[in-house]
């Protein structure tokens, strides 16, 4: 096979409403490297990909900048159909498997074996009888190149999920012509032991000469099999580097590392009374799809700022989604010593606990109602807040309009009036009107999911500088679960790294840009110093 490139990307750019995610990015490819694509979420893999792919989300949102060359050739790929023709697979993260269909019939689909009949010489190869002898010898094949020992007529549904992940793999490797795989986050689903089988049929792949880009946010994995990686961050090329030419820590260091004179707020650094603890999870579970909790213990202390970090899918949303009893839970939740009831919707209301729900359409909001309602809903149902009092318990209306008046004036939602139906507001101000509600209760505990998502820079110091005088004026004890980790190491005593579904490393917000890298990739420099003096030894 050439020795030139198999994949070059060049100078790709790409914007989503003049929003650029990707800015001049390089990718180059060699035959029968595995060469792994590494960054943040939101650091532009995902759109890079789709890229590569043709997916119909580039296209329909004004194309991108750049050429994209197979074996030195510019290529048009216009759809993931072009894509295959050029020889480019995809191993998904979620399956792509018919349950119902045998392993063979999966690996096949799309691209069944058939023999003529006499109506399909009539009336098209629709009507052929599909060759199952043939597919079956192709199938054993494909299995055999991955050194997978399983029937190829067993069915799909009941699988481990490992043996599915296998054969997603040699669905792809059947195809005749490949020359690149992607495998994106391959190794999430996976037991140790699967993922290192995993790993080991990537390797075997890559030394048939077929090229991999490896998605992972596990360092250590690249490390251990990856020849080189590209690091993207913010949308930019930060590296391309050989991985025998760099560290775990470097890596991390660079997928993480800002210039800290961005920061939104720098709170002084505080100590913090550790006699009174305001919420402990002990060994927590949430069983909420994508976002799974899995056997969680933190404990966080009165008058703390405390803030839950990690990649999207990881759990630090299940969090907040388990203790507020939209999915279910298990283990100990206990609010100043008192064991929540897991089971029961609204049990965290009734003990001082408010929340802004990361899905503020879906589950903050009362859409077609107007501002000040949805400001005072909670504090009306939980607390009987804003009501006259007497037999009928009748609402103040004044004083939820002059309530809702000074949140509107506090927090700056920028609207007609307190009687504007919140759906007609845009994102931003939606989300003021979700923490305004939450802070209406006045909770001893606060909890909230991407605070400042959706929100400009200016709107977003103003939320981060309120949740800071909310803890500081009224000793409320904040929890911040977010994407942004610089907003969060800016106003964070402590911050929480959750790391398939369990808190990896708790970081002092002052740590290294290394460490956290690390400790979203489920490692710490600790082990990694540990790692490196056995390796000496």
């Amino acid at each position: 096979m050439s020795k030139e490139s198999v994949l070059s990307m060049k100078g790709i750019s790409k914007e989503y409403y003049g929003n650029k995610v990707l800015k001049d990015v390089d990718l180059v490819v060699k035959p029968g490297e595995i060469h792994a694509l590494v960054g943040e979420n939101g650091a532009g893999k995902s759109t890079l990909m789709n890229i590569l792919f043709g997916m119909p989300v580039i296209h329909s949102t004004g194309g991108f900048k750049g050429d994209v060359e197979i074996f030195g050739e510019k290529v048009n790929i216009n759809s993931p159909h072009d894509a295959m023709d050029y020889g480019i697979g995809m191993v998904h993260q979620e399956f792509m498997l018919i349950p119902d269909f045998t392993i063979t019939e999966n690996i096949k689909v799309g691209r069944e074996i058939g023999n003529p009949t006499i109506f399909s010489k009539v009336f098209g190869s629709s009507l052929d009888v599909l060759d199952r002898p043939a597919m079956q010898k192709d199938a054993k094949k494909a299995l055999k190149r991955i050194g997978l020992n399983i029937e190829e007529y067993v069915k799909v549904a009941g699988l481990p999920i490992g043996y599915k992940q296998f054969v997603e793999i040699a669905r792809e490797i059947d195809k005749s012509g490949i020359k690149l795989l992607v495998f994106d986050e391959p190794t999430a689903v996976l037991t140790e032991s699967e993922a290192d089988r995993l790993l080991s049929i990537m390797q075997k792949i890559a030394k048939e000469g077929i090229a991999i880009i490896f998605i992972t946010h596990r360092l250590d994995e690249v490390m251990a099999v990856a020849d080189r990686l590209t690091i993207l961050r913010d949308g930019e090329l930060i590296d391309q580097v050989s991985t025998k030419d760099i560290t775990v820590v470097d890596i991390a260091d660079r997928m993480i590392g800002r210039k800290t004179e961005g920061s939104l707020y720098n709170k002084e650094t505080r100590q913090i009374d550790q006699d009174t603890l305001a919420l402990e999870l002990k060994d927590f579970n949430v069983n909420m799809p994508g976002e799974q909790v899995k056997g969680m213990d933190v404990s966080i202390y009165k008058g703390e700022i405390f803030g839950f970090a990690g990649l999207a899918g990881q759990g630090k949303l299940g969090v907040i989604n388990g203790i507020s009893g939209l999915y279910p839970s298990e283990g100990e939740a206990i609010v100043f010593g008192k064991k929540l009831n897991l089971n029961k919707l609204g049990d965290a209301l009734d003990n001082n606990i408010a929340f802004v729900s990361e899905d503020r359409r879906g589950v903050g909001l009362l859409l077609d109602e107007s501002i000040e309602n949805n400001i005072a809903f909670s504090a009306i149902k939980v607390q009987k807040k804003f009501l006259k009092g007497g037999p009928l318990n009748l609402l103040s209306s004044k004083e939820v309009r002059e309530h809702a008046l000074s949140m509107i004036d506090t927090l700056d939602i920028r609207c007609t009036g307190p009687r504007q139906k919140t759906g007609s507001l845009s994102g931003g101000n939606q989300q003021k009107v979700c923490l305004a509600r939450a802070l209406t209760l006045k909770p001893k505990i606060l909890i909230v999911a991407e605070p400042t998502r959706g929100i400009d820079i200016g709107a977003k110091r103003l939320v981060l500088e309120y949740l800071i005088k909310m803890n500081e004026e009224y000793g409320m004890t904040v929890v911040i679960i977010s994407s942004e980790l610089v907003e969060l190491r800016s106003i964070c005593d402590r911050i929480a790294i959750v790391t398939e579904g369990k808190v990896s490393d708790i970081l002092p917000p002052d740590a290294s840009d290394a460490a956290f890298g690390l400790a979203m990739s489920g490692l710490s420099v600790n082990e990694i110093r540990e790692e490196t003096i056995s390796n000496e030894i």
